[in-house]
């Protein structure tokens, strides 16, 4: 383990800081639906390439899940949960190591499996992106 010097302020203000860019985004996006046009930007696969990327619904799934609709929520992108989750576990991670003070050490045999997971991880993005613009019942992209 190595252990941060820096004071516990100073080690708090970029978790702390991303949390509340967060949380002022998601209010945001809890009062402006994106499902009506002129507010938000358009997926830029979408705009060049006329299909939906991975992430594509990612800003109405999250919007209907601020407002309790789960089912639209996963309608919307399936993988909505799955990044809400991964995300907030992270930023707790995150935080948790700002306020001890200590980054463990990384192995080498760690750092070879972080790198298998996010090469898995891009690769099943990709094969999610490919699978929702040809599968009809997903209502999406190229099918639709």
């Amino acid at each position: 383990m190595s252990q941060d010097e820096r004071p516990l302020m100073r080690r708090l203000l970029a978790p702390l800081s991303a949390g509340v860019v967060t949380i002022v985004a998601l209010g945001y996006l809890f009062a402006v639906n994106p499902n009506v046009g002129g507010h938000y930007p358009i997926c830029p696969t979408q705009a060049l390439f006329g299909v939906d990327c991975a992430g594509c619904g990612l800003t109405r799934a999250t919007y209907s899940l601020l407002h309790g609709d789960v089912p639209a929520a996963l309608d919307h992108n399936i993988l909505v949960l799955a990044v809400w989750v991964g995300a907030i576990a992270a930023w707790g991670v995150w935080l948790g190591r700002c306020i001890t003070g200590r980054t463990p050490v990384r192995s080498p045999r760690a750092s070879k499996l972080q790198s298998q997971v996010v090469v898995i991880t891009i690769l099943a993005l990709l094969v999610f992106g490919v699978v929702r613009n040809f599968v009809p019942y997903l209502g999406s992209g190229l099918s639709a």
